[in-house]
């Protein structure tokens, strides 16, 4: 919505010339009356006084939504002297720093997800975050808020305004260009507009009055169409330049493509941003032999002479050519496809939430109730309340931050330990214990694969080759890194344990493909599990297709193949004529065997169980393991999180592959109908998916109520193999506009034409299921929508409610790996070692589970842990976050825990730039903490668990006898007397700042970069 009104907002405020692209359904709608765009602006400049009151009154009324992080358009955060606000129709969010007497001191654009500073501006206009906005002195509530329906939108945006105006009202007499088809397209919107009005009046017996609705009729359509000035936009001269991504080799297509285009004297226009931009630009300069020109104007590419190279800042889709203008232009979308923005994630904790269920080290389970300030010592510090059973609680210290870890799950259902009691120490002495022995047996494993002499494969180089080139698409960087890690896996002699984690439809077979090339054409045998026939015939499909013509023979064994055929399977796999297996649990049938099985590829592994993977692992000796996940389970991640498997992560989604959009609604036949019509109407199919067989029959008859000009097909696994196979082939190959189905079809069923799914009563699946399911959908190029369906009235379950708020959440391109984070939160991760699938992950919580592990794994190992304990000081100085300085106490807490647990000197010099960056200039008090990180961080990686001063001298405490090395680098110049677990040095100081930068110059050749800058930090200041 913000976006919306922002468009309208600057159409009529915009400078000079004015283009607006806009689709028919958005011209369709109407939209508030003029007087409530033109006045719903805020603007904020460097030097003016900040009104305080009058612009969070803005934000109240025009939709934006308070947070402590901002990092969504419509969000804001007022700290202070710090705002942070996501304009509603912005690109990034902005930071505004204030003077003390309330004027602006600063404005900067910042990254939303690091939320670092990107670039400084003058000024900023803000427009509505939502096309519903409340006049001064009228409350929020005094509307009801809008819901899914159509007709309740509609009710409330006329009680706010009385009337609406049409788009076409908005744009003014100008002149319009549509595109060819429109009038088509047109005519199938409207059809959908006017079928969803009648479901609202014989479904739900709706009056909304025809002059109230949100959207023109066919009449109003062809009135306004009819007054428009049509134009036709003459593109003959324009030719698309090559998609360069889809060639085998994109860097040299698009280099060979700038050589011919500067040799014939064309004038070249090369778009776009960022450090691809940049590489793509130097390369275009040594081809040219020429530097290139950055333009603001389209008049400077006109005006430019024959072969020049120039340069435009911003993102285009799509290149185009034009000989009449002597001209090329290149997008980086020629060169890189769409990409989606998302980075690579990271296997990382969450951050602590004030009424988080979290764990002390010392005390136990707990909820991490406030964050609170105290006079300690005579000065403030913040301390963290925790709450315990029987409504005890105890107030953590500042220097004890580390020793609080996220528990995960819901507070509401955590148990609670109580406190002065040995119950949690004890429990706690358990777990260590099991810890330590499932350190030493994984550890043990681990060696054991290290040291195993598996069978090193390295594919003949022109029959590898010759299999790759059938790949019609571009590997993303992910899939080739991938790759690359298999077939190094391969090539090692050593056993290969990968995990593949990538999101539905992110080339995950296209590794396993060529994994299983490696193998088979150097004469060994593969097998490919997968979890159901269906994904088990489409890949077979799949094998059988790329491997044609190699000499490579394929089989599959499922329940669909007769018992005949199964026979001559399993004779073949024996004597060695068959060289890949396409299997299911069948797989694990006594009478199988292999004469030289050296590859098991598990695909979806999250749905098979531990014991029957641990079979399969047990297939032949020296067996290499490629696993495929999009949601792997909370064990397999746990492992990959410690350490102990490999893991590879697809985070870069396919050139012009589109996000899911999903929706969280309770279940109602008018939206049913309108989005399964809608599906319809432009080509498509659709899904819907019940939890339950007993579902099947309801539903079959609720859709022939509501959608009977539609044709419904039914699969469920109740249905014999045959009968299955054939209803699901059939859909995919085009029979049917909808498939009821249980989850039986969440995995591997591929129908390009297929982009809505409807799953009903959605509460009653798990987290991986729902985001599988939604991945059946949106395979084409077509914007795929999915719809979580609940009962009305119908109270879910908390812990449902967040398995359906995170797939909302996550429903951007690669979220798969998010969920499965969300997932081991909320369900735990199991035992790592046996068949327990809660484990000691559940009585500890996961990040502690986690660090404890990794401390066990490395005391196995003989190295170095991450963590070597606390460390203490006493220098008559200490410092805390001051509550002015970051008011938000969540911000605070996190902030602490990370200089707390931070590893290296690095990370805090990081966290200093962060602090300044995100909060302002930094008080005394936080460079005093920082300094103190630091020196805890550097004695803590050196074994050292005191520093203590007084006026006549200072100590360093060791927890273990210190290396010679160490104390010679510490006693080496100085006064310093050796103890057995101490080094006491006979220097007077006179106050903590001076005992503090005692440690620093002590600690000065021990720290990877030179110690935080007294002198710069005032200067700054």
């Amino acid at each position: 919505m913000g976006l919306r009104m922002e468009a309208l907002w600057q159409w009529v405020h915009g400078d000079g010339s004015r283009l607006l692209v806009t689709s028919l359904d958005a011209l369709l709608q109407r939209v508030p009356p003029q007087a409530v765009i033109e006045a719903s602006r805020y603007e904020l400049s460097v030097g003016e006084p900040f009104d305080r009151l009058a612009f969070e009154r803005f934000l109240q009324r025009t939709g934006y939504i308070e947070d402590s992080v901002v990092d969504d358009n419509g969000e804001y955060g007022i700290r202070g002297e710090l705002i942070d606000i996501f304009p509603a129709g912005g690109e990034h969010p902005v930071r505004a720093l204030l003077t003390h007497g309330d004027r602006i001191r600063e404005l900067r654009s910042y990254d939303a997800l690091t939320q670092r500073t990107q670039g400084s501006l003058n000024t900023i206009s803000l427009g509505p975050a939502s096309e519903a906005i409340h006049r001064d002195g009228q409350p929020e509530g005094t509307e009801s808020a809008p819901s899914p329906s159509q007709s309740d939108i509609a009710r409330h945006l006329f009680g706010l305004y009385g009337n609406l105006q049409t788009a076409f009202d908005a744009l003014g007499e100008v002149p319009m260009i549509f595109a060819a088809g429109s009038e088509a397209r047109a005519k199938r919107y409207l059809a959908i507009i006017d079928d969803a009005r009648q479901a609202e009046r014989v479904l739900r017996a709706g009056t909304l009055a025809e002059a109230q609705s949100l959207y023109l009729d066919e009449k109003e359509w062809q009135a306004v169409r009819g007054k428009v000035a049509l134009q036709e936009l003459d593109l003959r001269g324009g030719e698309p330049v090559p998609k360069f991504f889809e060639t085998p080799r994109p860097r040299r297509a698009v280099a060979e493509f700038i050589e011919t285009a500067l040799a014939h004297e064309q004038k070249l226009v090369l778009a776009g941003r960022g450090d691809v931009f940049d590489t793509l630009r130097r390369r275009a300069e040594r081809i040219g032999n020429l530097r290139a020109r950055p333009v603001l104007r389209w008049s400077d590419v006109e005006n430019a002479p024959p072969g020049s190279l120039l340069t435009v800042a911003g993102d285009l889709e799509q290149g185009f050519a034009s000989a009449a203008d002597n001209l090329v232009v290149i997008g980086l979308g020629d060169v890189l496809g769409l990409r989606s923005p998302a980075g690579a994630q990271a296997l990382s904790e969450p951050e602590l939430q004030l009424g988080d269920a979290v764990v002390h080290e010392d005390h136990g389970i707990g909820i991490l109730a406030d964050l609170e300030s105290l006079q300690i010592d005579g000065e403030v510090q913040d301390t963290a309340r925790l709450e315990y059973r029987d409504g005890a609680s105890i107030l953590v210290p500042m220097k004890d931050f580390g020793k609080i870890w996220r528990y995960g799950g819901q507070p509401e259902a955590v148990p609670l330990d109580r406190l002065h009691t040995e119950a949690w120490a004890k429990r706690r002495q358990t777990i260590a214990r099991d810890i330590a022995l499932t350190a030493r047996h994984l550890r043990r494993l681990q060696k054991q694969r290290q040291e195993a002499k598996a069978r090193s494969f390295v594919a003949p180089l022109r029959d590898y080759e010759q299999f790759v080139s059938h790949f019609p698409y571009i590997l993303t960087r992910d899939q080739s890194e991938a790759i690359d890690a298999v077939l190094t896996d391969l090539a090692s002699g050593r056993q290969m344990s990968r995990l593949v984690c990538g999101d539905v439809g992110f080339g995950k077979t296209e590794i396993a493909l060529r994994a299983a090339a490696v193998v088979a054409l150097c004469g060994a045998q593969v097998a490919i599990v997968a979890p159901t026939t269906v994904l088990a015939r489409q890949h077979f499909e799949t094998f059988e297709r790329r491997f044609a013509r190699t000499g490579i023979r394929i089989a599959m064994l499922s329940r669909l193949v007769s018992r005949k055929e199964a026979a001559r399977i399993k004779a073949g796999l024996a004597d060695g004529e068959i060289d890949i297996l396409v299997a299911t649990h069948a797989i694990l049938a006594r009478d199988i065997r292999f004469a030289d099985l050296a590859l098991l590829v598990i695909d979806e592994e999250q749905r098979l169980g531990t014991r029957a993977k641990q079979k399969m692992n047990n297939l032949s000796p020296g067996l290499h393991r490629l696993t495929m996940s999009a949601t792997p389970i909370p064990r397999t991640l746990q492992a990959a999180m410690v350490g102990i498997q490999d893991v590879s992560l697809l985070n870069i989604p396919p050139a012009r592959r589109r996000p899911v959009r999903s929706h969280l609604i309770e279940a109602d036949p008018v939206a049913m109908r309108t989005a399964l019509l809608r599906e319809h109407r432009r080509g498509g199919q659709s899904f819907v998916i019940v939890p339950r067989i007993e579902d099947i029959d309801h539903l079959a008859g609720m859709l022939k109520k509501i959608v009977p000009e539609l044709t419904v097909r039914i699969a469920h696994g109740k249905l014999r193999a045959t009968a299955l196979d054939r209803v699901v082939v059939d859909f995919a190959n085009g029979d049917g506009n909808v498939l009821l189905s249980t989850n039986i079809i969440e995995n591997g069923l591929d129908v390009p034409r297929a982009n809505t799914i409807l799953i009903w009563n959605a509460d009653r699946f798990g987290l991986s299921q729902l985001h599988q399911l939604r991945g059946r959908v949106g395979r084409g190029q077509a914007q795929a929508v999915a719809y979580f369906l609940t009962e009305a009235q119908h109270q879910i379950a908390e812990e449902s409610r967040l398995r359906l708020s995170a797939l909302v959440e996550h429903d951007r391109l690669g979220a798969g790996l998010s969920i499965s984070l969300q997932d081991l939160d909320i369900r735990g991760g199991g035992d790592l070692t046996g068949e327990d699938q809660a484990g000691h992950i559940k009585a500890i919580g996961i990040s502690l589970y986690q660090k404890l592990l990794e401390d066990a794994i490395a005391a196995a190992s003989k190295r170095s842990s991450s963590s070597n304990g606390p460390v203490s000081t006493a220098l008559g100085e200490s410092a805390s976050i001051p509550a002015d300085y970051i008011p938000d106490p969540t911000l605070r807490l996190n902030l602490y825990a990370r200089l707390e647990k931070a590893s290296s000197v690095g990370q805090i010099d990081e966290l200093a730039e962060e602090f300044e960056d995100r909060f302002g200039e930094l008080p005394p008090q936080i460079v005093t903490l920082l300094r103190l990180a630091k020196l805890k961080t550097v004695a803590r990686n050196c074994g050292i668990e005191r520093l203590e001063a007084g006026p006549t001298g200072l100590a360093v405490g060791f927890r273990t006898r210190p290396k010679p090395s160490l104390l010679k680098v510490l006693s080496r110049g100085r006064d310093a007397a050796l103890h057995p677990d101490r080094i006491v040095f006979a220097t007077p100081t006179n106050s903590g700042n001076e005992r503090i930068g005692f440690f620093e110059d002590l600690f000065a050749p021990l720290m990877m970069s030179p110690p935080f800058d007294k002198a710069d930090s005032h200067r700054r200041r």
